[in-house]
C-alpha cells in the first residue's frame, strides 16, 4: 500500500534516510558525511504539513518471522517537490514534480517496491497537472540509473565538475 506519510512514519523514514546517505557516502565520501541524514525529525514533521512537498511511503505487512503480532512496516519512500513556472520571460509555463529522494529498504530491494512508488508518484504528478517529473542521480549509482531508465526517464541536463584538491 502506498500513502502519504504521517508523523508515525518519521522514525522509520529516518532509518531509511540513513541507508540513502550511506549509498551516497560510499560513492562520494568527499561530499557526504557518514552516519547522518538529509533531514532531521523536526524538518520531516514540517514537511508533512507542506502540500508542495508530499512524502509518500510504501507500507507492507511485516514478515511473520519478524514479529509475533502482524503489523505494517514502511519499506520505502518518495520525497517530492512540486514547483511551477508562470509568466517567466524566458521559460514556458510548466508544473514539475521533482523527486527529491526515493529509497527502498535494502532488505526489500528486488521486490518491485521502487517501481510501485515511482508509478504512484507518476500517477500523482499526472493527476495534479504536472508536465514532467525530474530527479537527480549521482554518477556512480548504477543501480539507480538503471532503475530510472527502466521507468522511461531520460537525461534532461548534465551537471559537471572538476575536483580541485
Amino acid at each position: 500500500m502506498i500513502r502519504k506519510a504521517n508523523k508515525e512514519d518519521i522514525k522509520r523514514i529516518i532509518e531509511l534516510l540513513h541507508q540513502v546517505n550511506m549509498v551516497h557516502h560510499v560513492i562520494r565520501p568527499d561530499l557526504f558525511k557518514p552516519h547522518t541524514t538529509k533531514y532531521n525529525e523536526q524538518e520531516l514533521e514540517a514537511m508533512l504539513d507542506d502540500d508542495s512537498k508530499p512524502i509518500f511511503v510504501f507500507e507492507d505487512d511485516a514478515h511473520p518471522s519478524e514479529t509475533l503480532c502482524p503489523q505494517k512496516v514502511v519499506l520505502g519512500y518518495a520525497f517530492c517537490q512540486v514547483s511551477e513556472v508562470k509568466n517567466n520571460q524566458l521559460l514556458e509555463d510548466i508544473k514539475t514534480l521533482y523527486i527529491d529522494d526515493i529509497c527502498v529498504d535494502e532488505n526489500a530491494r528486488g521486490k518491485h517496491v521502487g517501481k510501485a512508488l515511482y508509478e504512484y508518484v507518476r500517477d500523482y504528478a499526472r493527476a495534479i497537472g504536472c508536465n514532467n517529473i525530474t530527479l537527480n542521480v549521482w554518477e556512480g549509482n548504477e543501480p539507480a540509473l538503471r532503475f530510472y531508465r527502466s521507468m522511461g526517464m531520460q537525461v534532461q541536463k548534465t551537471t559537471m565538475e572538476i575536483i580541485l584538491r
